[in-house]
């Protein structure tokens, strides 16, 4: 990386996706294939959630993603250890040959979402291959490092995006048109069905492709520097050269980008609001979540906006003082950088002006559920900082200049659901 904080362009060797042999729950050992399924691990965040999937059943993926023991190390162990009992009693099966898994999700409300399932080589950020566009909080690379050691496993996929439009998005959809391996509905009206591809023929045809594509990491990014830290420990050639990832073409299938807000613990709506009087400007907004959010993105239009709530009402700011973003926001970036909503955030209203750690979880939580953060807000008499999406272009086009964003700036889905195929690095 150089000093403006662009990575340096080096030759790339393009995507490189090999097969695997998945592990996947035995249907006659389990309650069903959608009770054992989970969210991603870092957006399950709420206690009644965990708690939740924990008792849909008892081989529930969760148990392996979100251990509960009491110390880091315990919670690793314990991983590893139901981990090795699933196995041993049959819970979960490797699959008897190595394939690509086809992975698809649709629901009722018109989404429609494609993808491939592989191991994929791990690369650095100079190489140009797989483009980061957030930043990452070291604790939890340790966190998830710690587990995939003790477990040997990488347990969920990453969500990752390509444009291609090209063969592999061929395979993909003529892949769909067969009996699926596993289909099964989640509570949140997903319909999901995975297929496996194991002909060496279409197996090349979808890695010919991708050998010349770039991706961009749209969901995963702490998961992607837990593979790179772990690649680094062990001597090439090694399983941790790969990582579970599933690959969206995006000209076929679209992602929906969303935005992440935050919850400011301790900092009580009305002590948020005097501190930016006079830096930004302040209405107060007597209208109900939706409309609020409405507001919210017709100001976004205009500049950079955020919605405060936890006292029962919405307050939006907005029009910032250009001379508070002079003296806030590093001057060595892109402007579009400069001028992201998560930028501003940081630099100016969470560093500059409320003064809150954004590293400590005793301070700030991240949450994708904007009535949940609303709801904790209020709860709590903390604050919730609603935030409007960054259009994925912006994204790219970010990501592509080597320009990481600041943390949790997007949530693009639908998410990948956990629990639905895994890969043990030795099998």
């Amino acid at each position: 990386m150089n000093t403006a904080g662009h990575w340096e362009a080096t030759p790339r060797r393009g995507l490189e996706l090999t097969p695997f042999r998945g592990l996947r729950y035995d249907p006659d050992r389990v309650g069903s294939l959608a009770s054992v399924t989970s969210p991603p691990y870092d957006v399950v965040v709420r206690p009644d959630g965990l708690h939740h999937l924990q008792s849909a059943d008892p081989h529930n993926i969760v148990r392996l993603i979100l251990p509960q023991a009491g110390t880091p190390s315990a919670r690793t162990e314990q991983a590893a250890d139901t981990l090795r009992r699933w196995l041993d009693e049959g819970v979960l099966t490797a699959d008897p040959e190595p394939g690509l898994y086809v992975y698809e999700q649709r629901h009722d409300d018109g989404m429609l979402q494609r993808g491939i399932i592989g191991t994929l080589r791990v690369t650095e950020p100079a190489e140009g291959v797989v483009l980061p566009h957030e930043d990452v909080m070291p604790p939890v690379v340790a966190d998830r490092a710690a587990l995939m050691r003790a477990t040997r496993a990488n347990l969920e996929p990453l969500l990752l995006t390509y444009q291609g439009d090209g063969t592999a998005a061929e395979v993909v959809d003529r892949t769909a048109q067969r009996p699926p391996l596993l289909a099964t509905t989640t509570e949140d009206g997903f319909r999901h069905r995975l297929w496996s591809v194991t002909d060496p023929g279409e197996l090349a045809r979808v890695q010919s492709d991708l050998a010349g594509r770039q991706a961009l990491i749209a969901d995963g990014h702490h998961r992607w520097a837990t593979y790179r830290r772990l690649r680094l420990e062990h001597p090439s050639p090694s399983p941790w050269d790969y990582g579970l990832v599933l690959l969206v073409d995006t000209v076929r299938y679209p992602l929906r980008v969303r935005a992440i807000h935050r919850l400011l613990h301790g900092l009580p709506v009305a002590d948020a609001l005097a501190a930016v009087d006079g830096l930004f400007r302040v209405r107060h907004l007597d209208k109900p979540l939706a409309q609020a959010l409405e507001t919210l993105a017709d100001a976004a239009c205009a500049g950079n906006a955020f919605l405060l709530a936890g006292d029962g009402a919405f307050h939006l700011l907005d029009r910032p003082d250009p001379d508070l973003l002079a003296r806030t926001v590093p001057a060595d970036r892109p402007p579009a950088w400069r001028a992201l909503d998560a930028t501003v955030l940081h630099a100016t209203l969470l560093h500059h002006v409320w003064q809150i750690p954004e590293d400590s979880p005793a301070h700030i939580a991240y949450i994708h559920d904007t009535a949940a953060t609303v709801e904790k807000a209020e709860r709590d008499g903390s604050t919730a900082v609603l935030m409007h999406p960054v259009r994925e272009e912006v994204v790219r086009d970010l990501a592509r200049q080597g320009v990481t964003m600041p943390r949790k700036s997007t949530s693009f889905g639908p998410k990948p659901a956990s629990g639905l195929v895994l890969r043990a690095l030795e099998i």
